[in-house]
This record gives structure tokens, sequence and C-alpha cells, in this order.
């Protein structure tokens, strides 16, 4: 093993209900070199995704081969014209997300570099606009450029209010335009609520507990959702999981409505589950295929990327 950990990517698709394209994709993201540890797939979010690891330069190959998939078989831009949202999870593309994964900061430079480089491929070898976020961008969040969701930034754009960092000045024709930021580990988690909670008390809760809310926690991003059959929950990205973890949010959201099960979305970091309580059941939790440091064989992950500036992304 090398001195330092392989870079992640962690891409974000906009289907979570095909099972057969998300499994095409899938296999676009794998290939020589490139380690494809997961992939969440959500019908209600409308969502996927994936996590792969890799060296510099293979990673960015098999994430274009996974975005030209997305790109071909993905229309965001028919959908954002029907009268019914496309799933709850706001998205500005096929390929909407793209950040790569530092795990210490002796990688961080690689993963700055090697983000610049897949932005401009995806820019300019298949012809989507991509804007930056993050460190790379200034501090700029995903939910600023996701305002008003596809709609939302083609407007801006046609008015001039923003330009894309790569590639072509407009949005692309069916793929929307992708998002991309270098980033050291965030979780993503989310919290089903118990009856008779509703969606009401969901979003009620996610304005307390984000960053910024009554009851905010550092790095927290939070939106409420509802899921078929009526079920009310609390959407969770954790940027700062070695200062705030799963089991402070657990706490926060339990003070305001009762909590059925939690569901990790991807991978996270061993810390991010200090002090978990055993009587919320995780969905699909196992933690051998769900910790970065079992999954990729490293020593638990050190928490000084905590003490930087909050990521955004």
């Amino acid at each position: 093993m090398s001195d330092s950990p392989p870079l992640l990517a962690v891409p974000n698709v906009s289907e979570g209900r095909d099972a057969s394209l998300v499994q095409a994709i899938s296999r676009a993201f794998s290939g020589e070199r490139v380690r494809l540890l997961d992939v969440h797939r959500d019908a209600d979010h409308h969502r996927s995704v994936y996590t792969i690891a890799g060296p510099p330069i293979a990673l960015t190959d098999a994430m274009l081969r996974g975005a030209a998939q997305a790109r071909a078989r993905i229309d965001v831009m028919r959908d954002a014209r029907a009268p019914a949202p496309r799933g709850e999870h706001p998205h500005v593309g096929a390929l909407d997300v793209a950040p790569v994964v530092y795990l210490d900061e002796a990688s961080r430079g690689a993963a700055c570099a090697e983000a610049l480089v897949l932005a401009d491929r995806i820019g300019h070898e298949l012809e989507i606009p991509v804007f930056l976020y993050g460190e790379l961008a200034g501090g700029r969040t995903r939910a600023q450029l996701r305002a008003g969701g596809v709609a939302g930034l083609e407007q801006r754009i046609a008015a001039g209010e923003l330009s894309p960092d790569f590639g072509p000045p407009r949005l692309h024709p069916r793929a929307g335009a992708t998002l991309v930021c270098a980033r050291p580990p965030l979780v993503a988690f989310n919290l089903q609520l118990a009856p008779p909670a509703t969606v009401a008390d969901a979003r009620g809760i996610a304005s307390l507990i984000r960053e910024g809310g009554a009851e905010g926690l550092p790095g927290v991003r939070a939106i409420g959702v509802q899921l078929g059959g009526e079920v009310a929950q609390v959407s969770i990205n954790v940027e700062r999981p070695f200062d705030t973890p799963l089991a402070l949010i657990l706490q926060r959201v339990r003070a305001h409505a009762p909590v059925a099960t939690g569901e990790l979305v991807g991978l996270a970091p061993r810390a991010a589950f200090a002090d978990f309580p055993g009587d919320i059941p995780l969905s699909e939790f196992d933690p051998a295929t769900r910790l970065i440091e079992r999954v990729l064989g490293l020593e638990p992950l050190a928490p000084p990327l905590a003490d930087r500036p909050p990521q955004h992304g």
C-alpha cells in the first residue's frame, strides 16, 4: 500500500428508478486500476450515489465513462419542463455532482488537480458545462448553484448572472450541467421519522439543525422530504463528520420527533459513528463494506481535516 490513500470520487447521478440503467452506469464507472466500492440507488430521491477509488488519471477516465453514459441516457432538461418534479432531491444535471475526495492532507493537492482535470474534460470532451464549488470556487455551495433547479440555473446563465467554469456557455440539451469539487469526506445520512411525524415536521427539524439554524450544528446541511408511503425523512449531509458525529445529529432530531430508522448513503469514516446508539436500525449497514477504513484497509482516518474551514461539498 502506498504512503497516501487513493483518491475517491462520489459521483451522484440523477437516476434512481431504472435498475438496468443504474447498473450500466456502474459498469462504466468501473475499470482497470479503479474500484467501484458502493452504489446507493434511491427511487424516492431519483438518484444514485456511486463511490469509486483509484489513482489520478485512471479515476478521471472512469468518471468520464460514467458521465458519458449518463449524458446519453438521462434527459434532465425534458424533465425540468414537466409539471411534476423529478424526484425529491435537488439537481441540475444527469451527472449532477462529481466530487473528488481526499482522505488526508497529503492528498489534498492531488485531489484538487484531479478535480480540475475532470472538470475540464467533462466540459470539453462531453460538452457539458461545469461549475466548480467548495474550496475550488471560494466556498460557493451546491445549494447556491442548484437554487431553482435546472430551470433556475438555465435562467441565471441566460441573464449573465452565472457562467460555467469549463465547457460551453449554456446547459447541455439533455444532460444539463455538472458540479465539481475537491473535498475531504462528508457523510450523507438519512433519518426516517416514525408516525405520527409528517413531512412538515421533517422540514421544520431540518431547518432547525442545519448550520445557521436555531439549533444548527457545524457543517450540517439538511432538508425534509416525503418518501413513498407517506414516510417523512430528514436527509442530511454532514460536511464535518469528525466535529459533528451522527449520534449528536440523531439526538437533536429525536428531541423533536421519533426516529424509526437511519440510512447511510455511500461510505463514511469510522469516526462518524462514534457513540451511535444501538436502538436505531441502520438499513443495509455492514461496517466491512460501508466504513472507508475497512473497505480500503486503512488505519482510522485522522481528524485534523476537521480543523480546516468547513467544506461545502
